[in-house]
């Protein structure tokens, strides 16, 4: 072995190491979505056609860059857990102070430019490439931390390449393994890390053993620090193709510039070291960057909570939450990098600074976190109003955030009340059944009821019928099976809830896929109860249908309906037949994958809608063909909804090339 390497010799100094390595890369995804997000987005920021395309394309790999990353900090997490630590998802605030890294390991924010693209090459470079720093990127002082790992406490080390960090740490597993024993060694619970199941992020898998920690580093080096040079899909490379491009538009255009001005270090209070760091105060970008450090410390708040003891259902959960508060912090980061940020330095502008907080501690795995996740996401809705009353220029932008935070506050709230269940479904059982009645005939059909929400209530003798008409889908079981009651191309009132006995029209219901059609009894009969097995079927090249105790964002919806996945829908997340349109092609009939029995199979099924991503399903669930022949059980999937998937009904990740919208 390098004599260079350190070897940790306790469990506290690899926990020390992995805590840097997770910071590291922490470090750099948040570099990297600071870079994206100053990149001009339009031509009249004097871009040509051509050069806009460009740095489009690299506002895309720079973003994937970045999702690995964020995918590299996930693993690390993981080895900590195994090794029985908390995650670490703190950081030091920017610019990170000399001593924290070696000095060779500047990290800082700066907008896109050559010297940053320079830098971010040389901060992945494989071991084996003679690389220099960017301008501008040079350690303030040179200095070295301590090689030696003959203290109790936990030391400093210095290392070249992330890559050599890396080594050091699958050095102190192999040692500590030995000399301690793996059993001894990896004593935390694997179901408190995150997987590909939870998280669809590269290479995560649950840490057990020695082996699987090192192909868990393995898979970090490979894709970017220290990976081999010659690999075509590392960062390093990418990074490398990147200034190729760049080269070249400013060879054919020397005033070619892609990115705004964005401030170096932006802060939001006046620093008490001003040099490198900029105080944004300027509003409304100063309201944006209090706004946009809540939602990054709330993301980093939820996936915390996430690798703590908290089951698996509220693990899915809080992870989805996590990656759409990025989703809305997206539009939020890329505004204010065209918003003034100091009249001091007025050719500036902002920029997020991923400041953390000092209360970043995990929470405690229980009801009650989730609950005070649910509170802070209100204050940040309530946030939204406030500056869209000072600021209505945002109005466009901070509306769709204000409904978002909401959103997730109903999906965390309902999943907070599901752990506090004993039980995962409670389902009421009939008391009475209503003796059959003769249908009544009727001539006039009754005014509907409108509720605020569109929902129309059609009054009946013994039932009521419930009308959904933006969850219709035209399958018509309503008009063919029951003409007297739902009576087709009838100017205004159309529905006869009368004209029909209840048993008639509850079997009609229950034949609706799309929930469109529901009733409410008041004959003494049994409402429409969840049923004992949920099921998701795939439609020939069209939606999914769905038959469970469904919770929607948060909201239960009923026990029918039928979800998009061509991506076209104008009513995401539900299906409005654009798959026709579209001329949608997908099979109905995709191969049986091998799936062990469910223990139970119905109880709540919970469907978050990831923003711009896939359907985040959790809960018993069968996956079934339209035939009823089962594809798989599941007790949590990822299932594709922009259409693109490769592995449909499956989510492949399509969606972030393919550029899919859910709103």
């Amino acid at each position: 072995m390098d004599a260079r390497i350190a070897v940790p010799q306790s469990r506290e100094q690899l926990w020390a190491l992995l805590a840097e390595a997770a910071e590291i890369e922490h470090h750099l995804m948040c570099c990297y979505l600071y870079a994206a997000f100053s990149l001009k987005e339009r031509t009249d920021e004097d871009l040509s056609e051509a050069e806009l395309q460009a740095v489009q394309r690299w506002r895309q790999e720079i973003l994937s860059v970045s999702v690995e990353e964020m995918g590299h900090l996930a693993i690390v997490c993981n080895i900590l857990s195994a090794l029985g630590a908390p995650a670490h998802l703190v950081h030091q605030n920017f610019p990170i102070p000399p001593g924290y890294h070696p000095s060779g390991v500047v990290v800082k924010l700066a907008p896109f430019n050559r010297q940053t693209l320079t830098h971010f090459i040389y901060l992945e470079r494989p071991d084996d490439a003679d690389v220099q720093d960017g301008e501008g990127f040079e350690p303030p002082q040179r200095y070295s931390r301590a090689l030696g790992m003959d203290r109790l406490m936990t030391v400093c080390t210095d290392y070249d390449t992330v890559g050599e960090l890396y080594h050091s740490i699958s050095a102190g597993l192999a040692h500590l393994s030995q000399s301690m024993g793996e059993r001894v060694l990896f004593v935390g619970n694997p179901e408190h890390q995150l997987d590909s199941d939870v998280a669809r992020l590269p290479g995560l898998k649950t840490v057990r053993c020695l082996r699987t920690a090192l192909e868990a580093i393995d898979a970090i080096v490979r894709q970017g620090e220290g990976a081999d040079s010659c690999s075509e899909d590392s960062h390093y490379q990418r990074f490398l193709r990147i200034g190729r491009e760049f080269d070249a538009l400013v060879q054919a255009r020397p005033a070619f510039r892609p990115a705004r001005m964005s401030a170096h270090n932006p802060v939001m209070r006046p620093p008490p070291t001003p040099e490198g760091r900029l105080w944004i105060s300027e509003e409304p970008a100063a309201a944006l960057l209090d706004l946009g450090n809540a939602l990054y410390n709330h993301c980093l708040r939820c996936v915390s909570l996430a690798y703590g003891d908290v089951g698996r259902p509220s693990q899915i959960a809080l992870v989805a939450a996590g990656i759409d508060l990025m989703h809305l912090l997206t539009p939020v980061a890329t505004l204010l990098g065209t918003l003034p940020a100091n009249p001091a330095l007025p050719q500036a502008t902002a920029g997020l600074s991923f400041a953390t907080i000092r209360s970043s501690a995990a929470l405690m795995g229980e009801a009650g976190s989730v609950d005070v996740l649910v509170e802070r996401l209100h204050e940040m809705s309530g946030r939204c109003e406030r500056i869209m009353q000072k600021h209505p220029e945002l109005v466009s932008l901070l509306d769709v955030t204000r409904a978002g935070t909401e959103r997730l506050a109903r999906r965390l709230a309902a999943q907070a009340e599901q752990c506090r269940r004993e039980e995962a479904a409670m389902r009421a059982t009939p008391t009475n059944v209503a003796a059959p009645e003769h249908a009544v005939a009727a001539n006039e059909a009754p005014q509907p009821q409108r509720l605020p929400d569109g929902v129309e209530i059609i009054a009946g003798a013994q039932v009521d019928i419930v009308y959904n008409g933006a969850r219709c889908i035209h399958a018509r079981h309503c008009v063919l099976g029951l003409p007297r009651v739902f009576r087709a191309n009838t100017p205004g009132a159309w529905i006869h809830p009368d004209a029909a006995t209840t048993e008639d029209l509850v079997t009609v219901a229950h034949m609706c896929p799309s929930g469109a059609i529901g009733y409410r009894r008041h004959d003494g009969g049994a409402e429409e109860a969840p049923p004992p097995v949920n099921l998701i079927q795939l439609r020939e090249n069209g939606p999914l249908g769905v038959r469970a105790q469904i919770v929607l964002d948060g909201e239960p919806i009923g026990m029918r309906a039928v979800l998009c996945r061509c991506g076209a829908s104008k009513r995401k997340p539900f299906c409005d037949g654009s798959h026709n349109d579209v001329q949608f092609r997908a099979s109905g009939e995709p191969d049986s994958i091998e799936s062990a029995a469910l223990p139970a199979r119905n109880g709540p099924l919970n469907i978050d809608p990831e923003t711009d991503g896939p359907l985040i399903i959790h809960g018993n669930v069968e996956i079934c063909c339209g035939t009823g022949r089962t594809i798989r059980r599941m007790t949590s999937a990822r299932l594709c909804r922009c259409g693109g998937s490769s592995n449909k009904p499956f989510c492949d990740n399509t969606h972030r090339r393919n550029g899919f919208r859910s709103g």
